[in-house]
């Protein structure tokens, strides 16, 4: 079992290192100020003096310019049904992994009521389509596809994770992930879109409010979303705001800045409807710990974000309604997220 895992988690990092590495050879060499955005994500409900539910999520992830896109990407862009025709193409690639427990660590053999220990390491391929600024106040649009490749169980390495972290903090050590879901390859295909309309100007500020929609089809999630996040603030930069593991509101890696200091807070909504959720529903092809999942979850978050030059560093406060029926709370978490253009 160890061997197993210490493979799966070189066969990710290698083949995560293999894309970034071969970024370059397909570059422009026109210059661009824009360049390519790296980005750390960070979610946890420590924030919030939880832990339990969806209680960590890590993310790391590289969106290139539009020149540096592979061709294929664009023949993809323009060849996904509902995809924008017209604009400027980008490629992300993204490793990440997310952890869920139960609510009570303390118990070796969890409430089967509860929800399951589970883990879910993945890489992620990306591809990102957003129509022109035509300048005269003509809605735009920005498509997302993401496919996520990875593995669901002890080979995701969320156990090792926490129990890492916990030691590392004095924490309670998790007693109940001998109970997790089993070893599955896991596969999720997300396509989002949202639009930006022309922004206000109140006092100076600017304001402007992005709906979207979007959905998801493995054997990880089935669901179909849909809501909206207003933004407010000096010098809003041109970005659809900060990005969330999914499922999630949509937001996007890459920002252009409009000035050398940009600051805004935001708000936003998002509405799921859910055919399955894996680290609910249990294993798919064999027996597992699993509970009755409640088909619509929603979402609220609230934040602040603050652009300088190449970086942006945001903040994200997340409701969410409860995931299942036995489960007592509705949760809370925050996200921290940092974007660096190169």
């Amino acid at each position: 079992m160890h061997n197993s895992k210490r493979s799966s988690t070189m066969v990710l990092a290698c083949t995560f290192a293999a894309f970034v590495y071969a970024m370059p050879a397909c570059a422009n060499e026109a210059g661009d100020e824009e360049g390519g955005t790296l980005s750390i994500l960070f979610e946890n409900d420590i924030f919030y003096h939880t832990d339990r539910d969806y209680t960590n999520g890590v993310q790391i992830a590289w969106t290139t310019r539009p020149e540096q896109s592979w061709d294929w990407a664009t023949h993809t862009a323009r060849w996904l049904p509902f995809f924008g025709q017209e604009g400027e193409v980008r490629t992300s690639y993204s490793i990440g992994q997310n952890i869920y427990t139960p609510s009570n660590l303390h118990l070796p053999n969890p409430d089967p009521s509860d929800r399951p220990y589970a883990g879910f390491l993945y890489l992620g391929l990306g591809v990102i389509n957003e129509s022109p600024d035509l300048g005269d106040g003509t809605v735009r649009q920005l498509d997302q596809a993401e496919l996520d490749l990875g593995v669901v169980g002890p080979d995701s390495l969320a156990e090792k994770s926490q129990k890492f972290v916990h030691r590392i903090i004095h924490d309670t050590i998790p007693q109940g992930w001998s109970y997790q879901l089993s070893n599955e390859p896991a596969l999720v295909l997300m396509d989002e879109k949202t639009w930006k309309f022309s922004s206000w100007k109140v006092l100076g500020f600017s304001l402007d409010v992005d709906p979207h929609v979007g959905a998801a089809v493995g054997n990880v999630y089935d669901y179909v979303n849909a809501g909206a996040m207003a933004r407010f603030g000096l010098n809003l930069p041109d970005d659809y705001g900060p990005v969330r593991i999914e499922p999630s509101l949509p937001g996007s890696n890459f920002f252009k800045a409009t000035g050398a200091i940009g600051a805004y807070v935001f708000a936003g909504v998002d509405g799921r409807a859910i055919a399955r959720n894996i680290f609910l529903d249990g294993n798919t092809w064999q027996d597992s710990r699993h509970v009755t999942k409640i088909p619509y979850v929603g979402d609220m978050q609230l934040g602040a974000a603050l652009t300088f030059r190449a970086f942006r560093l945001s903040f994200t406060h997340v409701f969410r309604t409860r995931e299942f029926t036995t489960q007592h709370h509705s949760d809370q978490f925050g996200a921290i997220n940092l974007s660096v253009r190169f």
